[in-house]
């Protein structure tokens, strides 16, 4: 190597090497409020529905277009609709069963009450976590992140069984508090 290519070679590796230390600190991860959920989208008069349906790698929330925001009624009648034609070509299933019947549900602050006309024994894991994260997922007053959300599931003749959603869109539940 020439004196001329040594020198030019060690004026790229020490840019190079400056390079990383450019004055920009590292800051970590930064809280920036609650995720977009329910948001207006500029221009359209919509609010944003979020609908968890079953995918070939996990649970999937989808997005749909809604004039007002939808409460958890609303959002258990998209639920029990199905996906549309556009989303089962993208391969999204339900789990829950179409002949579960209607799901009633109510919002109280920071919580949904979800009756159901089946005990929660009787669905699939994937449709209890269906269920629960599109309730979360709701207008609920309250101002707490979905992830925070109580979803109580009231079966038939039972105590209701308190779940949350993770941000994977799986239902996990509320163990009790230790005192």
């Amino acid at each position: 190597m020439t004196g001329r290519s040594s020198a030019l070679l060690a004026l790229c590796l020490g840019a190079v090497c400056t390079l990383p230390g450019c004055g920009i600190a590292p800051t970590g991860l930064v809280r920036a409020g609650e995720p977009a959920t329910g948001i207006r989208e500029p221009g359209g008069g919509y609010t944003t529905a979020r609908i968890f349906f079953l995918s070939p790698v996990g649970i999937q929330a989808v997005s749909r277009h809604e004039r007002t925001p939808a409460g958890p009624q609303r959002a258990m009648d998209l639920l029990l609709a199905g996906p549309t034609p556009a989303e089962r070509a993208r391969g999204l299933i339900t789990e829950v069963p179409d002949t579960i019947g209607p799901l009633h549900a109510a919002a109280a602050a920071g919580a949904v009450d979800v009756d159901l006309p089946v005990p929660v024994a009787e669905l699939q894991p994937a449709a209890v976590s269906q269920i629960a994260c599109t309730a979360a997922h709701s207008a609920v007053p309250g101002g707490r992140p979905p992830t925070e959300i109580d979803v109580r599931l009231h079966e038939p003749g039972g105590l209701p069984w308190t779940l949350h959603c993770s941000d994977s869109g799986n239902a996990f539940p509320v163990l009790p508090a230790a005192g």
